[in-house]
């Protein structure tokens, strides 16, 4: 069964014309049938930490839904009365839903009866998105704290991932648009990611002291993704190394050892009690 997508509106113009607008499955203001206020987008519930990680996930949903003009403010509200309002209205109404539930409750709460959903998002960006000291303060000390450990390469990279993208969404750093001749530009950008290939190398446990080594050896230093990929090769290749290449000869010896130390145990035994015989 095929469902209609298809919803025609007419918006009065000036003069003796009008205007015909099609709402189909790509018009932001179409809802689609799987659409509903109690859907949950992301799963992680905002309360209060973490904004940037929150709102990146947001704004991917919104986008995929084509709803992200509703709190960036390029889908406006049409003029009340016109044939567009009623279905801009419960566009809106289902983005503020969607909001709703991905903030705690106290949160949600505070911004219970904002009109729109753009309103939201400008107070929470206004609230929770600028550039804290304390919460950088964290971040660096996380990432001063962070080490391998039990870890493997892709949970111990994953970890020092995560908390660069959270800087780099609190970092006020604007880089220059410009176009550069002298090349500072391009050695400002090399510098950071050196800067992190070193801080992603000195986490390693010990026993990547070789490959550690070896990456460092490399000029000019490679990116953080083909050093990542180096080290989860040596990885893989210590892995194949240790496992035995006849698993079946250590379990008989484990065996035949065992059968013989049994015997051994059961002569002795013996031995003894013909001594308590005679």
């Amino acid at each position: 069964m095929v469902e209609s997508t298809l919803e025609t509106h007419v918006t009065p113009a000036v003069g003796n014309t009008s205007v015909t607008e099609t709402i189909n499955s790509s018009h932001p203001l179409y809802i689609a049938p799987s659409d509903s206020p109690g859907a949950l987008l992301i799963n992680t519930v905002f309360d209060g930490k973490s904004f940037g990680g929150w709102k990146r996930a947001m704004w991917i949903a919104l986008t995929a839904k084509n709803k992200a003009g509703f709190i960036d403010g390029t889908t406006a509200e049409p003029a009340v009365g016109s044939d567009l309002h009623p279905s801009w209205s419960r566009s809106n109404n289902m983005v503020i839903s969607w909001l709703l539930n991905s903030l705690s409750r106290d949160i949600s709460e505070s911004v219970l009866y904002y009109h729109t959903a753009k309103d939201i998002w400008v107070e929470l960006e206004a609230r929770f998105g600028q550039s804290s000291g304390a919460r950088l303060y964290q971040l660096q000390k996380e990432l001063s704290d962070l080490v391998q450990g039990s870890s493997d390469i892709a949970a111990y990279f994953t970890k020092i991932k995560r908390l660069w993208d959270e800087l780099d969404t609190l970092d006020s750093f604007i880089p220059c648009s410009c176009i550069c001749s002298c090349g500072a530009k391009e050695k400002n950008v090399k510098f950071k990611q050196d800067e992190r290939l070193v801080k992603f190398l000195m986490g390693l446990n010990d026993s990547f002291c070789g490959a550690r080594g070896n990456i460092l050896m490399i000029s000019p230093l490679p990116t953080i993704a083909n050093a990542y990929a180096l080290l989860v090769q040596e990885e893989k290749q210590r892995e194949m190394q240790n496992t035995p290449k006849f698993p079946g000869e250590s379990s008989s010896f484990a065996v035949t050892q065992q059968n013989t130390t049994g015997q051994r145990n059961f002569t002795t035994d013996y031995r003894v009690q013909r001594v308590h015989q005679t």
